[in-house]
């Protein structure tokens, strides 16, 4: 901006010869201005004293530096905008916040550590994990690749025995840190149909449901599992895998496992062929067993033997490419050993299966005994 050689009180005593008669031409000639420079002059100090000159002089900085620190804060207020897409609390967030302000809006280390309300000696050195740390972060990845349908509340409840002081926020940040959340699903979206409650389970062997999943081979060849789930305990009864599977064949692993457990008072099935054939029926008849047959089209009326084959498919199938029916009946033990015995049950207070109906036939044991007792 180009600035005059007259200071401000100058031109307001050239404003004041004028104001006393002196012709404008002879005071332009005489101060060495132009008449425009003199009426801008007028236009701007006419009627001001020397002391209201220096008064608007002062004012005039004063503005200026309002309005740099304006700007410079309109600039701070971007920037953490720009960083920030909500409160901030975290060191590790706030290093992050730091490092974008420097690059991307070329603010100094010490405006952007003041900015964010961290010092400069805890952004330079970052807290370094200790070992135990460190092998807890080892661990988490280890289960979350081999176990990958597994959330970091099912991975807390596997390392538990492991590192019994550990709660699951720890777990969540680690978890978090090392990128292995889970892709959610979307739900398929289907019609609003009339839904029919479950009638909950109050004991082991009270209920059995069945249904198949099906799966093939490398060679394209395709095979049928038979699972077989206990309602209360969520245990897997077992888990039938073939080429072919009748009805016959079905009541043959009902006898099978009712061996160790115990036949159920009842079983659900859907409609299908092998469960309304005459050789599954004539079994639960001589059996005793109530069958329990779902509506048509009704999927959710046997709700518990779908989700465990959701399971069973995502964990299982899904992760497992079969060669040859003996391997797939092995994998298929394998995880069906796991199930039972490692597996935490998010509904059985995050304990696996088979650990809970071993809890529950101990405290049914002992009411049993102190009933009789009492009688006695």
């Amino acid at each position: 901006m180009k600035t005059t050689r007259f200071t401000d009180e100058q031109i307001i005593a050239f404003l004041k010869q004028a104001e006393a008669g002196m012709s404008i031409k002879e005071l332009c000639r005489s101060g060495g201005f132009s008449q425009p420079t003199f009426y801008k002059w007028r236009s701007k100090f006419g009627g001001m004293e020397a002391s209201d000159a220096s008064r608007l002089r002062d004012l005039e900085s004063e503005n200026t530096k309002l309005k740099k620190l304006l700007a410079e804060a309109h600039l701070d207020i971007h920037a953490l905008k720009s960083v920030f897409g909500g409160k901030a609390l975290a060191p590790q967030v706030k290093r992050e916040a730091i490092g974008k302000m420097i690059q991307d809006h070329q603010l100094s280390e010490r405006h952007a550590c003041r900015l964010v309300g961290l010092s400069r000696d805890s952004y330079r050195n970052p807290p370094q994990p200790d070992q135990l740390t460190r092998d807890l972060c080892e661990r988490i990845v280890d289960i979350a690749h081999v176990r990958r349908r597994f959330g970091y509340r099912r991975i807390h409840d596997l390392l538990r025995p492991e590192f019994p002081h550990v709660n699951h926020k720890r777990v969540y940040r680690l978890y978090r840190d090392a990128n292995l959340a889970v892709r959610r699903r979307k739900k398929a979206k289907r019609p609003l149909n009339e839904r029919v409650p479950l009638q909950l389970a109050q004991t082991v062997n009270e209920v059995w449901s069945m249904d198949f999943v099906s799966d093939s081979l490398s060679n394209g060849r395709r095979i049928k599992c038979l699972t077989v789930a206990d309602d209360f305990s969520h245990e897997c009864v077992d888990i039938a895998v073939d080429y072919g599977i009748s009805g016959q064949y079905v009541t043959r692993l009902l006898d099978q496992a009712a061996i160790f457990r115990g036949y159920p008072l009842a079983v659900r099935t859907d409609n299908g062929p092998e469960f309304t054939s005459r050789a599954f029926m004539a079994w639960a008849r001589a059996h005793g067993v109530r069958h329990i047959l779902i509506q048509p089209g009704r999927p959710m009326q046997n709700g518990y033997i779908e989700s465990f084959n959701g399971k069973f498919r995502d964990e299982c199938l899904n992760e497992q490419w079969f060669q040859t029916l003996q391997q797939a009946r092995t994998c298929i033990a394998e995880w069906r050993r796991d199930y039972n015995e490692v597996r935490p049950h998010s509904s059985l207070g995050r304990i696996p299966p088979a650990q809970f109906a071993q809890q529950h036939r101990s405290n049914s044991n002992a009411a049993a005994n102190t009933n009789h007792q009492v009688w006695e």
